[in-house]
């Protein structure tokens, strides 16, 4: 029996043959220019269709100018998008891949900024939502009507580009979806009131973008099959929706999520982090599909072909969304195809560089392979005509990221790490609570050493003498960081220990707690809910506006609501400068008044780390190129670690 057998069966989905089960769903990359289709999301996309992958949802597309703002998405309001999706589908059917445009419309779920103003949005009725903050204007009648026709023009503009499908998106709590929900519809003309008028508006977007398109072209919906918010979508009021669109013949298949952008609650489940369970949609969305008899598609945390497989062999669904398996990937359907599962690099859900880089308003990466969103820019240098030794110093992800990119490209690489292990600070990472998968970074990267040949030596620290030992032609420096130790007042005299101590259990805390976080990162909070779960009174101080000021939304929100279940008190905008016995000394970060936390027995410091830059000194005069890379530079994260260390490896 052929390894994944069901991964790689084909779906026949109105005569069209999508050659396996796995989905690349919609997603926005922010690599559009100019609201079209660029060079550098073709690039993005054709990766992955190189890679194997079965069926390709592009990014939604605004298709009416009430949704259009100054960020970078697709545009498809007039034939300009035509020539862009054109070629984006040429990339994908030259590897035999499915094609499908994506429609979207935010509602009440956008800020609409442009020119540092807020702009008008749109919804069924004026209810604001929990996450924007958007009081929406109601729309009139004759604008939904045009809202119709506006739809219909831009799936006639995929179909001109070439496309395959079409899926209008109504998940999510956007547009389609506000429709849908009586909560967010109190309207009482004929687009609101009864489940069939509250369905008039899909309904009727369906109808005209199939009389636009003809018969030839697939169309589906997105639709969450629950929007965990206390507003939002139920599931029996979902399964009844899609259910009347089946009886219709209105769509070919109906593909699955969960959330709202609505909340924060809900919004975790847009991209579920590495706490949540793999595949959690999955019985959501086999229960739909056998309610509704057409083939379903579904999405959430399904990262490693094993888990897909279950997932289709249950009969939960017809094809799994595995996006940011691909993301971090993009050969990862090639791979399992020929069976090799243990080279897969497989996605940790840690939402970094991702759904991360499009918060932040950047384009798509992955902190695991940062030639994602970069193919044009990163491709790869090819063999090296020189072959040279090189030496890397350190094997945190840095150091192994660089040692394995030199030894692609042809060179003979030692990688010398000072501890017992390899890793870095993400074998700390991966000892919190829930966060074990974190540790998939250090597992990848190790069987990438393995299987380009590099020579490790563990124990082993780079010094002057070893390097005039060995006479590599080329030094890598990727020693990393130690954990800083500010200045504080009464350090001495009282019991004050720093979070690394703390995680690696070489500390050992009293009952009572204060962590000092200053980073505002993944330590603080991790300590603290690490220390809140050991039965421990905890307080986590945070020299910043929020806990998890500096991570991805959607882990910082989970995280946040998980130290609330767990009675953690949260003390904002404060910064630790003294400790005396029992009591510990802050300061307002902006007022400069005092904030005393009295009975702790414990000061945890988690300041983050200062970069170690003995290597670099004892090498500065030898006549060797020494390049650097991670947090010998400056503290960082591993995103920025991995990314300067394919850098360093090209460079050799």
């Amino acid at each position: 029996m052929p390894p994944f057998e069901h991964l790689f069966e084909p779906l026949n989905l109105r005569g069209h043959e999508i050659r396996n089960r796995i989905l690349s769903t919609g997603h926005q990359t922010y690599l559009a220019k100019g609201g079209l289709v660029s060079e550098d999301l073709v690039a993005y996309h054709e990766a992955r269709a190189r890679g194997g992958v079965g069926l390709i949802i592009a990014e939604a597309a605004r298709f009416h100018p009430t949704a259009l703002s100054e960020s970078p998405e697709i545009v498809v309001t007039t034939d300009a998008c035509i020539p862009g999706y054109r070629m984006l589908a040429k990339a994908a059917h030259q590897y035999d891949v499915k094609l499908f445009g994506q429609l979207s419309h935010s509602g009440r779920l956008s800020r609409r900024m442009s020119g540092g103003l807020r702009g008008v949005a749109y919804a069924p009725s004026a209810v604001p939502d929990n996450r924007f903050h958007t009081m929406p204007r109601e729309l009139p009648a004759e604008l939904i009507e045009e809202l119709i026709e506006a739809c219909g023009a831009a799936a006639a503009r995929f179909a001109e580009a070439g496309l395959d499908g079409i899926e209008l998106v109504s998940s999510h709590g956007l547009l389609f979806a506000q429709f849908l929900n009586p909560s967010t519809n109190r309207r009482a003309d004929a687009y609101g009131g009864c489940r069939e008028n509250r369905m008039r508006f899909l309904v009727s977007c369906l109808e005209v973008v199939r009389r636009r398109v003809g018969d030839g072209l697939v169309l589906g919906i997105r639709i969450s099959a629950e929007e965990v918010e206390p507003d939002g979508l139920e599931a029996e009021e979902v399964t009844a929706i899609c259910l009347e669109l089946a009886q219709r013949g209105a769509v070919d298949y109906v593909n699955t999520t969960v959330g709202s952008m609505a909340g924060l609650g809900g919004s975790i489940h847009v991209v579920p982090p590495m706490e949540v369970k793999t595949a959690y949609v999955a019985p959501r969305a086999g229960s739909l599909r056998a309610a509704i008899g057409l083939p379903v598609f579904v999405a959430g945390r399904i990262n490693q072909p094993q888990i897909a497989e279950q997932v289709l062999v249950a009969g939960q669904a017809d094809m799994c969304g595995m996006t940011r398996a691909l993301i971090s990937d993009p050969e990862m359907p090639n791979k399992a195809r020929a069976g090799l599962t243990d080279d897969i690099r497989a996605c940790i859900a840690c939402n970094q560089a991702c759904i991360g880089h499009y918060h932040a308003g950047y384009g798509i990466s992955c902190i695991q392979n940062p030639v994602t969103g970069r193919e044009r820019a990163l491709s790869l240098p090819g063999v090296t005509k020189k072959r040279r030794r090189v030496l890397v110093g350190g094997g945190g992800p840095a150091g192994m990221k660089a040692a394995v990119t030199a030894a692609e490209r042809g060179h003979e690489v030692l990688l010398y790490e000072a501890g017992g292990q390899l890793g870095g600070q993400a074998l700390l990472a991966q000892l919190l609570p829930d966060r074990a998968e974190f540790g998939g970074l250090v597992t990848n990267l190790v069987r990438e050493i393995e299987r380009v040949g590099v020579e490790v030596r563990m124990a082993t620290p780079v010094t002057r003498g070893l390097v005039e030992e060995l006479r590599p032609e080329a030094i890598v420096v990727a020693t990393g960081a130690r954990p800083f130790s500010p200045e504080l007042e009464g350090k001495e005299d009282s019991h004050v220990v720093d979070a690394w101590s703390v995680i690696r259990a070489d500390a050992n805390p009293g009952s009572r707690v204060l962590v000092a976080d200053w980073k505002c990162d993944w330590i603080g909070m991790g300590v603290a809910e690490k220390l809140a779960r050991d039965g421990r009174h905890v307080r986590l101080a945070v020299n910043g506006i929020a806990v998890g000021q500096n991570l991805q939304m959607y882990l910082r929100d989970l995280w946040a609501a998980k130290l609330h279940e767990l009675g953690v008190e949260v003390i904002p905008y404060a910064r630790l400068f003294g400790v005396d016995g029992e009591t510990a000394y802050l300061t307002h970060i902006v007022s400069g008044k005092p904030i005393v936390c009295e009975e702790v027995d414990t000061v945890v410091l988690s300041p983050g780390g200062t970069p170690d830059t003995q290597l670099e000194a004892e090498l500065r005069d030898l006549d060797i190129p020494v390049h650097l890379a991670g947090d010998c530079l400056s503290p960082r994260s591993a995103e920025e670690a991995v990314y300067e260390g394919l850098l360093a490896g090209r460079a050799v």
